[in-house]
């Protein structure tokens, strides 16, 4: 046997396998064939990701403006639909591809640009001036570093950049304002008739009834409800050492150091000289030009004053050249090292950087300091105990939740393990209930299959503020049919209710027909025993009538000179008016000054370009291969 086999695998076609299985397994590397790659974007454009991590950053952001935004009368469980949620994927989509063309246009936003844009934000300011520590500690707050930090703001600097660009296009003429403005504020003469709701109560019979419901049976449904048996616990009932230990402490503090330093500081001004057409000769009058100001600040006269005539950054310029304190780390490299070689008070030759011919002046210094443990101890006991908490708890929960994956069929396990009782909750639909039936995600473990369907017991669920929920299956009332009997008032209010609708609207297009075909409105009014009311000069905000005629009058025809054009519009209970335009007046163009046109055009302007942007994006979408993965925008 053993020589068979070996026969077997010396031959020709043995060979070119196994060197095919070589050359595969020396290109692409034969850990591939034993460890998977775990994709964790939620979706592709061309080759850039757009990880969980960031689609689930937005989608907090979003859902937090969008609930403060309501004054807390949003329904959270209608953000969490999967359209909204899309919706957030795609806005992150264009902005992906915006910033892959800005690559490919070779847009390129300078350093001093974000430096700029970063010193403007008041979270990093003292006393309305930037402040490194304050910059620094912030980013600290929201774990991120400085570098992270910048390459976002330039990432978003270029997107409008390109969206500027777009934007800058377009040109909006004279003829274009003025025709929005005659538009805008055009008036219109109408007289109008509100007819009331049809005085006779139509008559609906049993067997209308009876026939309505049988077509309409699953708008007479019970709703599927849930109750649902659950254990939840917070971190506050982790028990823990409430004084630390010294040692402890004093090992955070030598592992944390870096925290309680601060570096060395440098008060700087700058004067930036660029070289306009980026040529041999634009380089050397430059350089001409800002060794002249060096030379001439060095003489006497007061640098703040020679920036803010000559400085070419326009940042800074207002501010006499100010950049406010500076560390190493923060600045180009060819600057930074000028900066730091100076002394108080000393001003450098020209600087060459890439955005020009830098002077710069030192006009303080602050020496690197360091906290001793003594002073952060108190800080350093808060944050150990804040941190040993979060840990605790965080095993406390693993181990909770094992225990309620050991037996899928009881909560009672864990609870002892959590030192909590099984709690109840009452019954509550899809859309949720009171207590922790509010919170979206138990709504959706609640009516998932795992705990529907096989009741199990649900994964650990997060209900914020560092507490945790798992539940079960207590109950389940599926959606039934209710009884005719049950419903009938229901059903006969509806039909009720439809058949006035119908007969208002047939009325108020019949009298319409009248009109067009040559009666007046007043003939009618003394027909119906109603009033004509007059409203002469009507513009589209006019706050003396019924928005909803106002809405249907300005999208009638102008009449031509001597009639009226007509039309009819459906009111709140049953009701409609009859209107009629007699006369269109355009807005005034002469009556707009200069700022007011100025006003239209920077309107105009926005809305060409959003437009021209959109196009622009959808033309990106269709060039580009975008992939998104559904089942991870969780």
């Amino acid at each position: 046997m053993l020589q068979a086999l070996r026969d077997k695998t010396s031959g020709l076609i043995a060979k070119i396998v196994l060197g095919a299985l070589i050359f595969v397994f020396s290109f692409f590397g034969i850990e591939s064939y034993f460890t998977g790659r775990n994709e964790t974007w939620v979706a592709k454009v061309d080759k850039s990701e757009i990880s969980a991590e960031q689609f689930r950053e937005r989608f907090q952001n979003y859902r937090s403006a969008m609930l403060q935004r309501s004054n807390g009368q949003l329904d959270p469980a209608l953000l969490e639909r999967p359209e909204v949620k899309r919706q957030v994927l795609d806005a992150l989509i264009d902005e992906r591809l915006m910033l892959n063309a800005n690559e490919k246009l070779g847009i390129v936003i300078p350093d001093e640009r974000v430096r700029e844009l970063i010193r403007s934000y008041p979270q990093f300011q003292v006393d309305g001036k930037f402040d490194e520590g304050a910059y620094r500690a912030v980013l600290a707050g929201a774990q991120r570093s400085p570098m992270q930090f910048q390459e976002q703001q330039r990432e978003a600097l270029a997107a409008d950049e390109l969206r500027t660009l777009i934007g800058s296009i377009g040109v909006v003429t004279p003829r274009a304002i003025d025709d929005h403005i005659r538009l805008r504020d055009q008036t219109r003469d109408l007289r109008t008739l509100t007819l009331p709701k049809p005085a006779e109560t139509p008559t609906v019979d049993d067997a209308q009834i009876e026939s309505y419901y049988k077509a309409h049976l699953s708008d007479y449904m019970t709703a599927e409800t849930v109750s649902l048996d659950y254990i939840e616990f917070d971190a506050k009932a982790v028990k823990m050492e409430e004084t630390p230990d010294e040692s402890v402490l004093r090992e955070r503090y030598d592992r944390e150091k870096a925290r309680y330093l601060t570096p060395e500081q440098r008060l700087a001004s700058h004067i930036l000289i660029t070289a306009k057409g980026g040529d041999a000769d634009a380089q050397k009058a430059a350089l001409a030009k800002a060794q002249q100001i060096a030379k001439s600040v060095r003489g006497g006269k007061d640098f703040a004053a020679a920036a803010k005539e000559s400085s070419e950054d326009l940042g800074s310029k207002a501010e006499g050249g100010d950049l406010g304190w500076l560390q190493q780390g923060v600045s180009e490299p060819a600057f930074e090292t000028a900066l730091f070689a100076l002394k108080k008070g000393e001003i450098s030759e020209p600087v060459l950087s890439a955005e020009g011919y830098h002077v710069i002046q030192l006009r303080d210094v602050r020496e690197r300091k360091e906290k001793t443990f003594d002073e952060v101890k108190a800080e350093l006991a808060k944050s150990y105990l804040e941190s040993e908490r979060e840990r605790l708890f965080g095993e406390l929960a693993s181990k909770v939740y094992d225990q309620s994956r050991t037996d899928l069929t009881s909560l009672d396990g864990a609870a002892r393990l959590a030192g909590v009782e099984v709690q109840k909750t009452a019954q509550f639909p899809r859309t949720g209930g009171p207590g922790i039936a509010a919170n979206p995600a138990v709504q959706k473990a609640a009516f998932s299959d795992s705990v529907l369907v096989h009741g199990e017991n649900s994964e650990l669920l997060d209900l914020g503020d560092d507490r945790r929920v798992i539940v079960r299956l207590g109950e389940h009332k599926r959606s039934e049919q209710r009884p005719l009997e049950e419903v009938r008032d229901d059903v006969r209010t509806r039909l009720v209710n439809e058949a006035l609708t119908k007969a208002a609207r047939e009325r108020a297009d019949g009298l319409l027909e009248r009109l067009r075909k040559g009666e007046t409105l007043e003939q009618l009014a003394t027909e119906l025993k109603l009033s004509v009311v007059e409203a002469k000069g009507t513009g589209r905000s006019a706050a003396n009538v019924d928005s909803r005629i106002i809405g249907a009058a300005f999208k009638l025809s102008r009449p031509a000179e001597g009639k009226s054009e007509y039309g009819n519009v459906s009111l709140p209970g049953e009701s409609y008016a009859l209107f009629a335009v007699d006369k269109v007046t355009d807005g005034d163009v002469a009556k707009v000054d200069e700022a007011g046109r100025e006003a239209v055009r920077n309107q105009l302007q926005a809305l060409n370009s959003m437009i021209a942007t959109s196009e622009f994006v959808a033309s990106l979408r269709k060039a580009a291969k975008i992939q998104i993965a559904e089942d991870r925008m969780q």
